[in-house]
């Protein structure tokens, strides 16, 4: 089966990234996609969408370019209790909210501190999906983590950035696996993310399909297959 939808996308507006929206839609038109969500960096700094970017997106049509657009965020996890930093008044404009530890707004705690972290963001109303949990730069126990998503019905991002040879992630496949292993068991589901920073890498999935064949991972828990399997979320397409 085709990966259909990429959610974990970036423009311009996150302040790190190098393509505009027009052209990650482009691209996702021509690798076929028929989803794909805008999910820019929140407010916290250093970078990041303005707040006011959040606020707009009632500018964009439900299709552009003959791609169902999602208006989503990735949403930086600020503390060990799993808090994030968009306002409720912005989370209630949003399709879908990926929440993330990132190294610039949360310094990476002990292996505990971290798996809270993630709970926290897993009971939190408005998350759907936990951005690359397999980075290695933030420990977790999977066995608390993965049971908790089945649970409140949120994804587990594999993200296929934090795979690639050249990403300078701490052992990514290793803890992918583990993840996708207690998936399988728990029957969790799993979102694939390119995390693209630039527009030729909309719909880039080749490291995590790689590692989903090798795992024998059951197309039934990857979400990318069938909007309709996006926990929490109810999108008219």
């Amino acid at each position: 089966m085709k990966l259909l939808m990429d959610l974990h996308t970036h423009t311009v507006a996150s302040g790190h990234a190098y393509s505009t929206l027009k052209e990650n839609l482009e691209q996702a038109r021509e690798r076929g996609l028929q989803v794909m969500g805008i999910s820019d960096h929140a407010c916290v700094p250093p970078a990041t969408a303005i707040p006011y970017y959040l606020r707009n997106f009632k500018v964009f049509t439900p299709y552009m370019l003959g791609i169902r657009v999602l208006k989503g965020v990735e949403a930086n996890i600020v503390d060990y209790q799993g808090n994030i930093d968009v306002e409720e008044q912005d989370l209630a404009r949003l399709d879908y909210v990926i929440a993330s530890l990132h190294q610039q707004n949360l310094v990476p705690g002990s292996r505990n501190q971290n798996t809270q972290a993630l709970c926290g963001a897993i009971r939190h109303p408005a998350v759907n999906i936990i951005g690359h949990p397999n980075d290695g730069v933030y420990p977790v126990d999977f066995t608390e983590v993965v049971p908790l998503a089945k649970q409140y019905r949120v994804a587990l991002e594999l993200n296929n950035a934090t795979l690639r040879a050249n990403a300078g992630r701490e052992r990514p496949k290793a803890l992918a696996i583990e993840m996708l292993e207690l998936c399988k068991q728990h029957q969790a589901s799993i979102i694939v993310g390119s995390d693209s920073h630039i527009y030729y890498d909309v719909g880039e999935f080749s490291e995590a399909e790689k590692l989903l064949r090798e795992v024998h991972f059951p197309e039934a828990l990857v979400i990318n297959y069938q909007i309709e399997r996006l926990p929490r979320i109810r999108i008219t397409l």
